[in-house]
Order: C-alpha cells, then sequence, then structure tokens
C-alpha cells in the first residue's frame, strides 16, 4: 500500500516539475525609463519607447537575445555590443550584456554592463533591465560605484 501511495504522490508531483519555458521568438518591447543612479545624459524618467525589436534563441536552458533596429544599434555605441546572453530556468530569465566600451573618468576605467531580469507569461515577456558600471577599483570612480539605471519592459511574439 505505501508503494501505491508514494506512486500516486510522484505521478502528483511530476507535472508541477515541467521544464524550462519555450520562449524563442521574435518580440516587439516597449520599456519604461525608470530611476537613473547612474546620471545617463538625456535620460527622462518615464519616458517610454515603444516597438523595439529582440530576437530570442534558445536552446534548452541557454538563451540569447540580440536586440535590433535603432536601439540594438545605440547598445552597439554605448556598449560597444548588442547581444544579451543568459539562462532561463522554469519562467524567469536572467541575460547579461557585458560592455566592451571602455570609458574613463579621471584615473577611472569603466564600462557599463546590462543584465535584463524577466518572466515569461506564454508569448508575453516583462521584467527589468539594470545598468550598472564595472570600474577598475580606482577612487575616481566613487561617483559611479554601486550606481542603477533602469527600465522596466513588457513585449510579446506573434503566437506560434
Amino acid at each position: 500500500m505505501r508503494r501505491i501511495g508514494a506512486f500516486l504522490w510522484v505521478l502528483a508531483v511530476l507535472p508541477a516539475c515541467g521544464g524550462d519555458a519555450d520562449v524563442e521568438g521574435n518580440y516587439t518591447i516597449a520599456i519604461t525609463n525608470r530611476d537613473n543612479g547612474c546620471n545617463f545624459p538625456n535620460w527622462t524618467i518615464g519616458q517610454k519607447t515603444n516597438g523595439i525589436v529582440v530576437d530570442l534563441a534558445q536552446d534548452g536552458g541557454d538563451v540569447t537575445a540580440s536586440v535590433g533596429g535603432a536601439t540594438g544599434g545605440f547598445l552597439d555605441l554605448a556598449f560597444g555590443a548588442h547581444v544579451y546572453k543568459g539562462t532561463i530556468s522554469g519562467d524567469r530569465l536572467s541575460l547579461t550584456l557585458f560592455g566592451q566600451r571602455s570609458q574613463n573618468m579621471g584615473n577611472c576605467a569603466f564600462t557599463f554592463n546590462s543584465i535584463i531580469d524577466a518572466t515569461a507569461s506564454g508569448d508575453s515577456l516583462a521584467g527589468r533591465i539594470d545598468y550598472t558600471a564595472a570600474g577598475n577599483g580606482n577612487p575616481d570612480c566613487a561617483t559611479i560605484d554601486g550606481c542603477v539605471t533602469f527600465q522596466e519592459f513588457a513585449g510579446s511574439r506573434p503566437p506560434p
């Protein structure tokens, strides 16, 4: 009798264990500027940008997000890249774009990195994009150390 009970418990739990969400596809994203802790120039809190094209590719738990159009071009100028890389676990995505374009402020050499934390739901994604500075540890970096500028976003892909 114990074996039957244990077997039924396993059958009840298995569907809840599901795999990673299928997020592959072409998304149209809208972003809203929020806090500007890194003091980016021309940043307006509450400003919205619609129609950003993002192509997500998925290989099991690995995901890449390639940002297209003018926004991808801006990321190339500001960060030196426009492709985020990361993982999905269940319905949660975590993607990072490590800045490759070095900047200087006095004796501080730094780049900006960007992290996307998102949740997938069917054909939709929503979450937050953080921008943080990565300095060389020089005291001249004090004004950017620990800064966070962020945006919130939501988007969708056409159903398959």
